[in-house]
């Protein structure tokens, strides 16, 4: 696992067993994020200088600063983020890193949940996001700021908002209620009006949310993804039926999938 030093911004690998305290970044992907390259490229003794500094005036590291110094305060001498610690370049890691994301944020200290477009007068995408699904229930605590990094309140304390925003019962965004407790159709309805940029990840962002894994075949498809999602999640809920209430449902040119619910009384009854 990779993580970033908040003091030194170099990022670092550890063996499973040596992984350190950390924090971890939930964030909406912007138009300039810094990868695992570009954090390689930057510790290069022949990197020039002007693209040294090219990579830090891009937005995605200002991003990466601004939570290392909100880590390093709270005591943590590493962070997590998902666009440069993952070498997306390698198919092979990042199917293992997909695989092992709900885990990632599990085992963190504290997840800062950072809403770059909130405001007032509407929602932030950060809610309507797959990813940040699995981003919100798997961490043990979830704080959230704003745009220029002020702290709007914690997952605890917003909770009968976040819960009305996302139909999340508020006794599992507490940590009241176990995840496993809730069914299939229920945690699938989570995730009905969610969207990820790659039509396949919208079933690949699931596999923590259900327990379940699986590799990532990039090309597959929506709809074959999401079958293969189906068929995992029932090898180990055999006596949960309420998977069948939902269906895949490709968007314009298959380039999006939703879950159709067949059936709506099957969810209410769940």
């Amino acid at each position: 696992m990779r993580l970033i030093n908040t003091t030194t911004l170099q990022v670092v690998e550890f063996l499973s067993i040596d992984v350190p305290p950390y924090a971890i970044l939930s964030h909406t992907w912007g138009n300039e994020e810094v990868t695992f390259r570009d954090m390689m490229l930057r510790f290069t003794e022949d990197l020039a200088v002007e693209a040294s500094t090219r990579i830090e005036q891009k937005a995605g590291f200002i991003k990466i600063q601004k939570s290392c110094e909100l880590a390093k305060r709270k005591g943590f001498g590493y962070i997590w983020n998902d666009t440069c610690c993952i070498d997306k370049e390698s198919s092979a890691e990042l199917s293992e890193a997909i695989n092992s994301m709900y885990r990632h944020y599990g085992n963190s200290g504290v997840c800062y949940a950072y809403l770059v477009d909130v405001s007032r007068e509407r929602l932030s995408r950060w809610f309507t996001r797959g990813w940040t699904l699995q981003e919100l229930l798997a961490p043990s605590e979830v704080v959230f700021y704003d745009k220029d990094w002020r702290k709007i309140g914690t997952r605890t304390r917003l909770a009968n908002l976040i819960s009305v925003i996302t139909r999340i019962p508020t006794s599992v965004l507490m940590g009241d209620q176990d995840l496993k407790s809730c069914s299939i159709a229920q945690r699938m309805s989570w995730a009905a009006e969610r969207r990820t940029t790659r039509a396949e990840d919208i079933a690949y962002c699931l596999m923590g949310i259900f327990g379940v894994g699986m590799p990532t075949l990039y090309g597959e498809g929506a709809i074959r993804a999401f079958i293969r999602l189906q068929e995992e999640i029932i090898k180990y809920n055999t006596d949960d039926g309420t998977i069948f209430a939902w269906r895949a449902n490709t968007g314009p040119k298959n380039q999006e999938l939703t879950f159709k619910l067949l059936d709506f009384h099957t969810l209410k009854q769940a």
